[in-house]
């Protein structure tokens, strides 16, 4: 199966770019959030990768099975 890169609902804090990063490297989205912080602090650039992820990254679709 290949995987792909999505933006999550579950879980997410804002728009759910590292909760998806995170997914899709398998580790805790903790450490991704902590390191997109420290990108955040180091000249803003943290801020404008996710603002460009956020805007990219497709929103992975959840279905609901009527039973």
């Amino acid at each position: 199966m290949k995987k792909k890169l999505y933006k999550l609902d579950n879980g997410k804090m804002l728009d759910g770019v590292c909760g998806g990063i995170a997914e899709y490297f398998d580790i805790d989205p903790t450490i991704i959030r902590v390191a997109w912080a420290i990108f955040a602090c180091c000249g803003g650039c943290g801020i404008l990768a996710y603002i460009v992820c956020a805007l990219i990254m497709p929103r992975k679709t959840t279905e609901i099975i009527d039973v």
